[in-house]
């Protein structure tokens, strides 16, 4: 990527700028482009290589159930002292992090869950028909698959035992088919027998490499004129209540309009706008297999390990875990190794030439609601953040809900659930 100081506007109208090239930040940049507007991609490390990389693959549109569901508060604490549940907390931590874990404990209540649930179908919901949409007549199309989602339970006791969550994807259209014992051992022999029952949802999606997707639709942005700075944002530059340029150290970057898309580090620049969003790094984990003896069919939800297996290019990766303990700290030994161990209880036999790990950090807004739309008292400048786990599900659909917004047009849905001004 270029150096900030090889910017410089050739038109008469300053460039979109884009801070952050993960997926939120890169489908925001092709769809300005798609509307006609010069665009300048601005991150400190190279496209495609921050939360968006190390995801779990699926495009998973389901997915509108947050973890905050009635309940969480009485089986938390036993989950955080139980080695073999999939919640980790680095006790150090805890003091920063209980003015954000009060916030977002207090929406365990189907009231929330339900509201929660609405404002995420919009974004999801589509996120198949979205990436195509996205990634259509560039060299990314190749890692976009269309896939089936099979959420694995022990049996359907186990299955019954989240009924709360089927309820409210049920209750939004969502439909599945139930596969229990020998229907599910023919659909997918690789599972351990001891896995009884599966719901299987379709019309779902994988990306099979997801850092090469979003670097491939990044060199898309900058083949059609995109121009990409590397380097740290520190502040903005506004006049007469408009954003104007970008500060990089001791350098401005110009800009017509200006769109904040860094995941969890969107935080400290949100102070610079007056906004103070209760935002927390949700750890997530992953391990990759690479040339596995076994390879599931379809992403696998393993309810038992609340994990995903997702069959990728040359390798299965297995993503999840949920770990609190900020930005800074190293990663933790254990979540790696419960990904592991219940990933060859699920998969007998399972061998592998390479195994590859990775720690990155999900973006988690106490409501468990993203951040998208214009700053109050800032025009032209627009956030684009805060999808948890779901980032590459919810990435194109923000994106264009964003670029749409810079446009000036008027998006085909309810924005106020993800307005700004509710952290003002």
């Amino acid at each position: 990527m270029a150096t900030q100081g090889d910017v410089g506007s050739e038109s008469a109208k300053p460039p979109v700028a884009v801070i952050g090239a993960g997926i939120v930040g890169v489908s925001t940049a092709l769809w300005l482009q798609r509307d006609g507007h010069d665009v300048v991609l601005i991150d400190r490390g190279e496209p495609g290589e921050g939360t968006s990389y190390g995801n779990g693959g699926v495009l998973a549109s389901c997915s509108i159930v947050p973890v905050t569901v009635p309940g969480l508060m009485r089986k938390a604490p036993r989950m955080l002292f139980n080695p073999a549940q999939p919640l980790f907390l680095k006790w150090s931590y805890l003091p920063r992090l209980l003015p954000w874990l009060r916030k977002y404990l207090s929406h365990c209540t189907p009231e929330q869950v339900n509201r929660i649930a609405d404002a995420m179908l919009p974004i999801v919901g589509d996120s198949l028909a979205d990436h195509q949409a996205l990634a259509a007549g560039t060299v990314a199309e190749k890692w976009l698959k269309p896939s089936d989602y099979v959420f694995v339970y022990n049996d359907r006791a186990h299955y019954s035992g989240d009924a709360f969550g089927w309820g409210i994807r049920k209750a939004r259209g969502f439909e599945w088919d139930e596969l229990e014992g020998e229907a599910l051992r023919a659909y997918d022999p690789a599972l351990d027998a001891k896995l009884g029952f599966a719901a299987r949802f379709g019309n779902h999606g994988t990306i099979t490499d997801p850092g090469r997707y979003v670097k491939d639709l990044a060199a898309h942005v900058v083949a059609s004129g995109g121009r990409p700075v590397k380097g740290e944002v520190t502040d903005f530059v506004r006049e007469n209540g408009r954003v104007t340029g970008i500060r990089m150290g001791g350098e401005t970057v110009a800009c017509s309009a200006a769109v904040l898309a860094t995941g969890v580090w969107s935080k400290t620049l949100c102070r610079k706008l007056g906004l103070d969003v209760p935002l927390e790094s949700e750890r997530g984990y992953h391990v990759e297999l690479w040339e596995p003896s076994v390879m599931p069919r379809h992403p696998l939800m393993i309810a038992s390990g609340k994990f995903v297996m997702t069959p990728m290019d040359g390798r299965l990766r297995l993503a999840g875990i949920v770990e609190f303990g900020g930005l800074d700290a190293p990663p933790s030994r254990a979540p790696f190794d419960l990904l592991m161990k219940n990933a060859q209880a699920a998969l007998p036999g399972l061998r592998w030439k390479e195994k590859t790990e990775w720690m990155g950090h999900r973006p988690a807004p106490a409501d468990s609601i993203p951040v998208i739309g214009e700053v109050p008292g800032t025009k032209g400048m627009f956030l684009g953040f805060g999808h948890h786990h779901v980032g590459l599900t919810g990435g194109p659909k923000t994106g264009r809900i964003v670029a749409q917004l810079v446009s000036g047009r008027t998006p085909n849905l309810d924005l106020a659930p993800y307005a700004p001004s509710r952290f003002q």
